[in-house]
């Protein structure tokens, strides 16, 4: 018997306001939980700061999104094996079942060879979930660039949980059914989003993304963030 998909709130969601509001917005609206997006807010890279914030709103976090994006290449040091074990380690403490993590970008070549690989070791030693997350060619005019490695393409790699992005098929230009489809029992994790095909990565209303988890995310173990 399978339980109902838990859907939280990613504190990128209320940027520019704080990871704290997140949470009081996650308590007062009934979500199931909240994804910390861990960046530039000192509170999203502090433990014991949101292990305080999960007490005082009585809101479970139930995943870790380890800072990999450009703006956060210095939070937690610059080893990108080093921030993925300390998300890891906040993810056991604080009861969080998944760390959403990007592929390497395509200049960290080390990281990348090592990827995979790398991943799977860390899983072996741990009940935390890696979930890599599909992400998208960047765009100018014409023009793309594979910004990532191995792969912007989850599907293409032998990742045993993964994360789908909504915005992020929408830039890519992909079909996010078939992609879930695709990724079948690897897909373990879901960001709900509108977009379009534009070349940015868009964050619009979650009309069309909520239609999407109530038809395929109801009834199994695939957790969601908005």
């Amino acid at each position: 018997m399978t339980s109902a998909a838990r859907v939280g709130l990613s504190t990128s969601s209320v940027f520019p306001e704080t990871t704290a509001a997140a949470f009081e917005l996650a308590a007062t609206v009934g979500f199931d939980g909240v994804e910390v997006m861990v960046g530039t807010d000192a509170t999203s890279q502090d433990p014991d700061a949101l292990k305080a914030l999960m007490d005082h709103y009585e809101v479970p976090i139930l995943s870790i999104h380890a800072p990999c994006l450009l703006i956060t290449q210095r939070v937690w040091g610059t080893d990108p094996w080093g921030k993925l074990q300390r998300a890891q380690e906040t993810a056991e403490l604080l009861g969080a079942a998944t760390v959403v993590v990007h592929p390497p970008f395509r200049w960290q070549r080390d990281y990348a060879r090592e990827f995979v690989a790398g991943l799977e070791r860390m899983a072996s030693e741990t009940d935390v979930q890696f979930a890599v997350e599909n992400m998208f060619p960047w765009r100018a005019g014409p023009s793309s660039i594979g910004a990532y490695l191995p792969d912007w393409d989850v599907r293409n790699d032998d990742y045993p949980h993964t994360t789908l992005d909504m915005s992020h098929t929408a830039v890519s230009r992909s079909d996010a059914m078939e992609m879930a489809v695709d990724l079948g029992d690897r897909l373990a994790h879901v960001h709900l989003a509108d977009g379009t095909d534009s070349a940015r990565d868009e964050q619009d209303d979650l009309r069309e993304a909520l239609t999407f988890a109530r038809r395929h995310l109801g009834t199994d173990q695939t957790d969601s963030a908005a």
